[in-house]
């Protein structure tokens, strides 16, 4: 069966710069994590050595300031670089995705000396993140954690366990949220923990239907004890700051997801350019011509949503509402594109001899994570219709 390779996505980006960028990040992924993808998701393999190439690239901390070792690029250039490595990888995609996450609180809220001292090591120094919010007994309700930070002298002792946490286990700091106060979003307060603090430890990484090659597990904090000068924020200010990097991070979300969908699409229209039925390739046949042309539409789509939400950001103007959309429908799309995507392929697209199932595995979780879809649906509501009455 002949191959028709992929087109590369036409993009508008706003400098020279973020076009070599993408150059750069285009070769590192045509070369260095896709030939390996499947084989290694296939067998739960975390690609360690891939993040520390994007650390020496400086890819790690792009969205961030350039004094601590950031690339002092916009969101606009930062989520198009997560769209091709998610393409590429969804592994690592996701991976970036969250550890410039896990390094939002210290870099939005974080004191100049905590600045000086940490960020250097996290966006550039191979350092890898994770953020610590989920807990068993709260997921979508995250202002119930349970998880507490008690006042000890100059330090503060961390007990509880959280849950679903990417990077559980291999990450080399947590920014974690633990009750210091009352019930609710104000007695909560952010902390960034070390990976090797003593105390902390981590659950088998849980066994999923995708994603494979990127660990997710239980962290277990067991009187870890950290300094007040690793205390991000005020005190109570933690919920504040990990609904804000939520609204960051769900833009990360959707640009990878999008990366998923048009790897999906390029494989279906790879194989319906090559499959001959009846004498024709399947491609010329309305039926599929007609999908492929809703899954591209689709795509597009997405992909302005989520860049008209990052260009809001760049603004300094609210974006909430866009981002909540952006993640809704850029991941909904990717589930949907990937299904059709397997359908494309028909029997082969079942079968682990070809991509397409791997991505459809894949799509599933990104309508969960970072606030399921129906959270998503609820904090577009509130906007467009105001709050519930209650």
């Amino acid at each position: 069966m002949p191959d028709r390779a992929p087109q590369p996505v036409d993009r508008q980006l706003p400098t020279d710069e973020a076009r070599d960028l993408i150059s750069l990040v285009r070769d590192i992924a045509q070369h260095e994590i896709a030939p390996g993808a499947a084989e290694e998701e296939d067998a739960g393999r975390f690609p360690r050595e891939v993040f520390t190439l994007l650390s020496r690239s400086g890819l790690l901390g792009l969205p961030y300031d350039s004094e601590y070792g950031g690339g002092d690029q916009p969101y606009e250039v930062y989520l198009q670089v997560l769209e091709e490595l998610a393409a590429a990888r969804l592994t690592v995609g996701l991976g970036l995705s969250v550890h410039t996450l896990a390094s939002y609180g210290l870099a939005a809220y974080g004191t100049k000396e905590q600045q000086v001292e940490h960020l250097p090591a996290m966006l550039g120094g191979g350092l890898l993140g994770a953020y610590a919010l989920s807990e068993p007994a709260s997921g979508s309700d995250a202002a119930s954690l349970r998880t507490k930070a008690v006042r000890d002298g100059d330090d503060w002792v961390i007990t509880g366990t959280k849950s679903w946490i990417t990077h559980g286990g291999i990450a080399d700091f947590y920014t974690v949220m633990a009750r210091t106060g009352e019930e609710g979003p104000r007695g909560i307060t952010a902390f960034l923990v070390p990976g090797d603090a003593e105390g902390l430890s981590a659950a088998v990484p849980e066994k999923k239907m995708g994603l494979k090659g990127s660990p997710t597990a239980q962290i277990h904090l067991d009187g870890v004890r950290v300094s007040d000068n690793r205390r991000l924020g005020e005190v109570g200010q933690g919920f504040t700051i990990a609904l804000s990097a939520l609204d960051s991070g769900r833009l990360g979300i959707a640009a990878c997801a999008i990366g998923l969908a048009q790897a999906a699409l390029d494989e279906a229209v790879g194989y319906a350019a090559g499959r001959q039925q009846f004498g024709r390739p399947i491609s010329d046949f309305q039926g599929l011509r007609f999908m492929i042309a809703d899954m591209a539409t689709q795509i597009e789509a997405g992909r302005a949503l989520y860049l008209a939400a990052a260009r809001l950001r760049d603004a300094g103007r609210p974006f909430a509402r866009q981002a909540a959309m952006a993640k809704l429908f850029c991941t909904d799309t990717a589930m949907k594109v990937t299904t059709d995507a397997v359908q494309v392929l028909g029997g082969y697209g079942y079968t682990a001899d070809f991509p397409a199932e791997r991505y459809m595995r894949e799509a599933k979780v990104l309508q969960i994570v970072e606030g399921t879809n129906q959270i998503q649906r609820m904090v577009i509501a509130r906007h467009v219709a105001g709050p519930e009455t209650r």
